[in-house]
Parts: C-alpha cells; sequence; structure tokens
C-alpha cells in the first residue's frame, strides 16, 4: 500500500519543462483507470512549463504493449523522457504475474540501454478501488508522480 498521497511533492525541486518533449505511452486496457493517469501526468507536465505541442501521447493496446511503444520512442522520436502509464489488477489466474513481471524486466531493460529516461506508470493492484485510489482518488494520482520523475530525470 503507498505510504503517501502520490500527487505530493515539493514543486520547487521541480526543473523548468518548457524546453522538454515528453512521449506517454499509455494502455487502453482499464481505460477508466489510465485516462486518470494520462489527465494527471499531462496536467502536471503543463503545470510545470511543458508546452502541449511538446506532449505526445501513443495508446497501445494493453499494459505488455507498454514495452514495445516505450522502445520505439526511445529510438524514433527525439524526447527527453518518456513515460509509461497502464494498470494491471489482479484476477483468478497467473496472467497478472506475468504481465507485471515481464513489463517490469522490459522497462528496467530500456533504462539501462536506451539514452534517454523511461520512467515507469505501471499501477499493480489487488482490486479496482486500490487502482482508482492511485489514479486520482485517495492516494493521489500516479501520472502526476511520473510527471515530476519524467522532468527531474531528463535535467539528470
Amino acid at each position: 500500500m503507498a505510504t503517501r498521497n502520490l500527487s505530493e511533492y515539493d514543486t520547487t525541486r521541480v526543473p523548468d519543462a518548457s524546453n522538454m518533449i515528453f512521449g506517454i505511452v499509455v494502455a487502453e486496457w482499464n481505460p477508466e483507470i489510465t485516462g486518470a493517469l494520462l489527465d494527471g501526468c499531462v496536467s502536471t507536465l503543463e503545470k510545470h512549463g511543458a508546452l502541449t505541442e511538446n506532449i505526445h501521447v501513443k495508446r497501445v493496446p494493453g499494459s505488455f504493449e507498454l514495452i514495445y511503444g516505450a522502445h520505439q520512442m526511445t529510438l524514433n522520436d527525439g524526447y527527453d523522457a518518456v513515460i509509461i502509464l497502464g494498470s494491471v489488477i489482479r484476477g483468478e489466474t497467473p496472467h497478472f504475474d506475468y504481465i507485471c513481471q515481464g513489463v517490469t524486466a522490459g522497462i528496467a531493460r530500456l533504462n539501462a540501454t536506451s539514452s534517454i529516461p523511461v520512467v515507469f506508470g505501471l499501477l499493480t493492484t489487488n482490486d479496482k478501488q486500490q487502482a482508482l485510489d492511485r489514479a486520482g482518488g485517495k492516494l493521489g494520482n500516479k501520472g502526476d508522480e511520473c510527471a515530476v520523475v519524467a522532468i527531474k530525470m531528463a535535467k539528470f
């Protein structure tokens, strides 16, 4: 369980993002959740100066495809950082474990091999309510947190 509000951070420690270009890859699966993550992410990037035209959003069918989408963005589009946003909710089969492990390993590999940061914004929750709590609910919005991380890492 999150121990803090994902949307709370020290705004004085976030660099200006007005000259940065961001790629966001968002999964279509669980759209109520991923849409809220995307809204939080974009609004936080803009809050810190990112221009609307410098925030490029691409959609992929599900969370596993986030790896491919992020990889393509690291290769082709001149981004300062790429953010992945998705939501996997535990079900009755081991599918949850395979998807979570696969996406985690794939994004870790991209971070180790690409020249730009890829920010991990995949919610992995036991139920829908936990995901909603982290997508603008009582625990804030993971999309906000990912935007701040992307800005900071782009300036690293």
